[in-house]
C-alpha cells in the first residue's frame, strides 16, 4: 500500500487504531457535572495556577491572535456569569486531581470507548474541563496525544482536517512538541474544502485520528466539555522522535520525518529525547505568557482590566 493510498483511506499518514472521526454516546450528563451550581462551586475551589483563560481574535483570512487572562478576583458564580456572557475560552487543567468525581466517571466512559478500538491501549490519561462562551472559537491546531472530547452542555461545531503534510507540517509539529510554540498550526482558508464537519450535542463524545488538525466553534450557546487526552506507547515513541528531530533541526540538521521511520527508529529517538530533555536541550518558549485581562461581568467579551 502506498503512502498516498494509506492517507486517503485513513485521513492521516500516521498509524493507529483510530482511523477516522467518530461519535460515541456517553452517560456523564445525568450526573450533574455541567450544571451551574456544580460549576460555580468548582470555580470557587479550583487552583488559580491551573486556569488557562484565553481570548482569540481572527482576521479576514482566519489568522489568529491570542490574549491570555488571569483568574482574577470574581467568585465562582460571578466567573461563570462572565464566561457565559463573553467570548472567553477557559481550560481547567488537571481535572484528574481537580475534580476526581468527574474524572472517575469519565474514565469509566473512556474505557468503554477504548474497547471499541481493537489494539488501543492508553498508558496515560489527562484531562481539562473546558468552559467556553457562546461565541468562542478555538483556532486550527493539533494535540500531541490521542483525544476523546466528552461534550456536556451547549452545542459545538468541530472541523477535522486531513493529517497530511500540507495540513499538518512535521516541522510545525516538532516546534509544538518541543514547546517552542503553542498548538496552533499554519492555516489557510483553502483548508475548509477538506474539513469534515460535525455538530456535537450534549451526551456525545468525539474521537479522531492521532494528531488530526481541528478547530472548534461554539454555536451561540455556553459550552462545557471534558477534553481527555491519552498516550499510548506508539504515540510516546513518535512524540519523542518529534522532540529529538526538533533538537537536531535546531543544530542545523535535516532529520527524516517520523512517518518514514519504523518502530525501532522511533523508539531509539524517544530514548534519545529523554536524555535531551534532562539536559535541557531546548528551553520552553511558552512557559510564561503576559496576561493582560481578567474576567469581568458585563465587560466587552467578558474581559476586564487586569487588577494589580
Amino acid at each position: 500500500m502506498t503512502g498516498e493510498n494509506f492517507m486517503s483511506e485513513r485521513g492521516t499518514r500516521y498509524p493507529g487504531p483510530i482511523s477516522e472521526t467518530a461519535v460515541h454516546p456517553h452517560g456523564l450528563i445525568a450526573q450533574g457535572f455541567a450544571e451551574d451550581a456544580a460549576l460555580a462551586a468548582l470555580l470557587d475551589r479550583y487552583p488559580a495556577d491551573l486556569f488557562d483563560i484565553n481570548l482569540y481574535d481572527y482576521d479576514d483570512e482566519g489568522q489568529v491572535s491570542l490574549r491570555t487572562g488571569a483568574r482574577g478576583r470574581l467568585d465562582g458564580a460571578q466567573l461563570l456569569e462572565a464566561i457565559q456572557q463573553g467570548r472567553l475560552w477557559v481550560n481547567l487543567r488537571g481535572v484528574e486531581t481537580g475534580w476526581p468525581e468527574l474524572w472517575a466517571a469519565a474514565m469509566a466512559e473512556f474505557h468503554r470507548i477504548q474497547g471499541t478500538y481493537p489494539g488501543l491501549k492508553a498508558v496515560k490519561n489527562a484531562g481539562q474541563l473546558i468552559l467556553s462562551s457562546p461565541k468562542a472559537r478555538v483556532p486550527y491546531h493539533f494535540d500531541a496525544a490521542g483525544v476523546v472530547l466528552f461534550h456536556l452542555r451547549g452545542r459545538k461545531r468541530i472541523f477535522v482536517y486531513p493529517g497530511d503534510e500540507a495540513h499538518l507540517p512535521e516541522r510545525s509539529m516538532e516546534q509544538v512538541v518541543a514547546r517552542q510554540t503553542t498548538e496552533e498550526l499554519p492555516y489557510s482558508c483553502a483548508f475548509e474544502d477538506d474539513a469534515r464537519i460535525m455538530d456535537l450535542e450534549p451526551g456525545q463524545a468525539l474521537t479522531w485520528p492521532l494528531y488530526a488538525p481541528h478547530r472548534v466553534e461554539n454555536l451561540d450557546r455556553f459550552c462545557v466539555s471534558l477534553s481527555m487526552d491519552f498516550q499510548t506507547w506508539p504515540s510516546r515513541f513518535r512524540n519523542g522522535a518529534l522532540y529529538t528531530n526538533a533538537v537536531v533541526r535546531s543544530r542545523g540538521g535535516s532529520p527524516r520525518f517520523t512517518d518514514q521511520m519504523g518502530q525501532g527508529e522511533l523508539a531509539a529517538r524517544w530514548a534519545a529525547s529523554l536524555a535531551l530533555r534532562r539536559m535541557g536541550a531546548l528551553k520552553s518558549r511558552i512557559a510564561h505568557f503576559e496576561r493582560d485581562f481578567e474576567p469581568q461581568v458585563g465587560a466587552a467579551d467578558g474581559a476586564g482590566a487586569l487588577q494589580g
